[in-house]
């Protein structure tokens, strides 16, 4: 799934407007003395989502005292959920958190699994009259209705010297039917999913990465967060919650098969593709997305760390571009600042 999807429903769940979600993410004991912790998912479960599955599956959580139920994400999102209490832990990005505390939220992110920047933005291969992002001026982009896409891809076309002016058409789910449909021209991907199922099954796209046209910082900084109430409340609860999920990633960064393997038992709800899975974590091992691969085995990087610079660069971006909104709806000019909004503390 695109990230925009995400970052379109955390703005569009607006701080406060009680969307009948009932609070069952506190946590509690369980009959086994074991602690009750409800994690929500960022969307279908994938490789993003994997070192969640690989610590519950091998004990992690156990081993820390934790009790971890998984969950669908909710139609609100999961900043919604976790804001309300109706889960204790999401996987988000710190660009949603972003938008979201701009409205009022109360978010932090705990530790942030992606380092680098995945998405890509794609026409199929063949549509020959798109061969470069200035081509994307005057076509029909793909869009989930966020303002956050629509300044990134402003700034590529601009960037490589065109006007910045497209059309717009609002997809439901799937981007690839939108193209192959005709219906839209181009769209968004992530380089580390999407792309890896088109080079297996296609459609052949035709990709652009935005950092190298103009965007700058990192746009895609997947990971955990929680309620600010929760940090401050029960940091110890947390603390157990980074340790494990921090050793479910790692084992999936060393044994990338053997992980894939894991999520697809533990989600046979989403119907995986192992084939895709495993190509996924190749995708992100040798593309150091999660950090330089050499730099956490030799210990010089610690997998989960929450990267504030690259983060702020983004927000900034964004800010210029007026896609920030307060709960009114009036436009922000100032970016939220990362550091407002993050911790490495229960990084160890």
């Amino acid at each position: 799934m695109n990230r925009f999807i995400k970052t379109a429903v955390a703005a569009v769940a607006a701080v406060g407007l009680g969307l009948g979600l009932t609070a069952c993410g506190s946590s509690s004991s369980s009959d086994d003395g074991l602690t009750k912790v409800t994690f929500m998912n960022y969307w279908t479960p994938d490789t993003n989502h994997i070192g969640v599955y690989v610590a519950d599956q091998l004990g992690y959580y156990r081993d820390e005292g934790l009790d971890v139920d998984i969950v669908a994400v909710s139609t609100a999102g999961g900043e919604q959920a976790v804001s309300t209490g109706v889960a204790d832990f999401a996987l988000s990005t710190l660009t949603n958190v972003s938008m979201f505390d701009a409205q009022g939220g109360d978010l932090e992110m705990v530790m942030q699994v992606q380092q680098e920047p995945s998405a890509i933005w794609c026409a199929l291969a063949s549509n020959t009259s798109i061969t470069r992002p200035k081509d994307f001026d005057g076509k029909t982009f793909a869009t989930f209705g966020s303002s956050e896409s629509d300044a990134v891809v402003k700034k590529m076309i601009q960037t490589d010297g065109g006007t910045g002016d497209y059309d717009k058409v609002t997809v439901g789910t799937s981007t690839f039917q939108a193209l192959t449909s005709g219906r839209a021209d181009f769209g968004g991907f992530y380089s580390t999913w999407e792309g890896v199922e088109a080079d297996l099954y296609g459609p052949t796209l035709n990709c652009f990465a935005e950092q190298d046209y103009g965007v700058p910082g990192n746009a895609d900084s997947i990971g955990i967060i929680t309620a600010d109430s929760t940090v401050q409340n029960d940091p110890e609860l947390v603390q157990k919650f980074v340790t494990a999920t921090q050793k479910g990633y790692m084992y999936a960064y060393e044994h990338p098969d053997e992980a894939a393997e894991l999520l697809v038992k533990a989600a046979p709800e989403a119907d995986l593709d192992i084939d895709l899975v495993k190509k996924s974590m190749q995708v992100i091992v040798d593309g150091n997305y999660w950090g330089d691969v050499s730099a956490v085995k030799d210990g010089s990087f610690t997998l989960g760390t929450v990267d504030t610079k690259s983060t702020q660069e983004y927000f900034d971006f964004l800010a210029a571009a007026g896609a920030y909104e307060d709960a009114n709806g009036t436009v922000l000019t100032t970016a939220p600042q990362s550091t407002d909004m993050s911790t490495n503390e229960f990084v160890k």
